[in-house]
């Protein structure tokens, strides 16, 4: 007797997004010293059809969320998480930049471990072609 093959989590979420019609998605990754760049990139993803994720938050800027230290740290972590579910859910990742802090290069180490297809737009700054980790 044999038993069917379970799907995975990954795989059931492409099975659905199949099913359902759901167009690309792609997850914009960057230091959000490019947050213009970013939106410009965004709205070429949107006009090419895919469904885009970014970056919500620009913890550069003032704002009443982040105020004291006492409210950002917590919220980065909680944003930190928030990105790379952002990363498990997309079918591809653009880097938006041309420099790569320590918080894009993790989270590009993240999706090339999940597989995730990785664009730049400046491929000059793969940290993937020199191995930095």
């Amino acid at each position: 007797m044999s038993y069917p093959q379970l799907l995975t989590a990954e795989e059931k979420l492409e099975q659905g997004k199949q099913a359902l019609g759901i167009p690309r998605i792609v997850v914009i990754c960057g230091s959000t010293r490019f947050m213009a760049d970013m939106q410009e990139a965004n709205l070429r993803e949107t006009a090419a059809g895919h469904i885009v994720v970014a970056p919500g938050c620009n913890m550069k800027e003032p704002h009443a969320l982040w105020a004291t230290e006492e409210q950002a740290e917590p919220l980065k972590a909680r944003l930190d998480a928030l990105h790379r579910a952002k990363i498990r859910l997309a079918d591809e990742v653009l880097v938006v930049g041309d420099y790569i802090g320590d918080s894009t290069r993790a989270e590009i180490w993240y999706a090339a471990s999940l597989g995730k297809p990785i664009r730049y737009t400046h491929p000059d700054v793969n940290p993937l072609l020199d191995g930095a980790a």
